[in-house]
């Protein structure tokens, strides 16, 4: 089954969302858990969720992708920083079980010239932390472009994470198509070897999510700048490509492209007209 949608505002409830999805021609949705930037999270409305899961149940929905506000930093050198990303993540963490069986995406952040060593034994410490046996969220570290000091840009830091985190069944990988092009991975021109290598370090077993998205910015630049669909540098003939893969088939995608609910509409259309499997 072709799985996708895009990132939709939570400040109407998960019911509004669901329907918004539903007019666009998806069948899943990414959502801020809270403000992007920080902050208190809304109260749960109990009726909201129960409508929003009678919704998914009746229209075949997909996993939704819960994401992390942005200004965590769970291996930044500030003890402070560190102490908000565990808060916040963990009470994310038991909002998530109103809306069990679903994904949570969060940015590994920046170690701050601490070095790479010391921000993945943050995370895994924090992750140690919070994650339950009992918890039925998938929590997902995203692959990140490599900006400055920001740990996640290359494979094999992620799966270092995951090799120190005690529920490693409850973790996975989100791999951002921008991020990892940025990145210095040629999916334009070596998609295959890419997946190979992937499979290789992490496991496509992991692979929970995909963001689908062009960059504004070309191959090995670490900008993290996205742009809308065959509009970037990746293209859309690669993005066929990627969308058709027979390893990446079932994997939910999510845009993150620079549009409003039209153009989302628009994007959805266009690739599952390019979907052919």
């Amino acid at each position: 089954m072709f799985n996708i949608g895009c990132h939709l505002s939570a400040s109407k409830g998960f019911r509004h969302m669901a329907e918004e999805t539903l007019s666009i021609g998806a069948n899943t949705f990414q959502f801020f858990t809270r403000n992007p930037r920080g902050g208190k999270a809304k109260d749960i409305d109990e009726k909201d969720v129960d409508a929003f899961r009678e919704l998914a149940k009746g229209n075949n929905f997909a996993k939704v992708l819960a994401h992390a506000p942005y200004t965590l930093n769970a291996c930044s050198a500030d003890e402070k920083t560190r102490k908000f990303a565990l808060d916040v993540m963990a009470d994310d963490l038991v909002r998530m079980e109103y809306i069990p069986n679903n994904l949570y995406n969060f940015h590994t952040g920046s170690h701050v010239n601490q070095g790479t060593e010391m921000g993945i034994d943050y995370i895994a410490d924090m992750l140690n932390i919070i994650l339950k046996p009992e918890q039925t969220t998938i929590v997902l570290l995203e692959t990140m472009a490599g900006k400055g000091t920001e740990i996640g840009c290359r494979f094999e830091e992620l799966k270092l994470i995951l090799n120190r985190v005690i529920y490693s069944e409850k973790m996975g990988i989100c791999l951002d198509t921008c991020h990892v092009y940025d990145g210095g991975y040629d999916i334009v021109n070596n998609l295959d070897g890419i997946l190979e290598k992937f499979d290789k370090i992490i496991g496509l077993d992991k692979l929970y999510a995909i963001h689908l998205n062009d960059s504004k910015n070309p191959f090995n630049s670490h900008k993290d700048r996205h742009e809308k669909i065959g509009k970037g540098s990746i293209g859309l003939e690669a993005i066929t490509r990627i969308v058709n893969h027979p390893k990446l088939q079932g994997i939910p995608l999510f845009l993150e492209t620079p549009n409003e609910l039209s153009g989302f509409a628009e994007e959805i259309s266009l690739l599952r007209g390019l979907y052919k499997r």
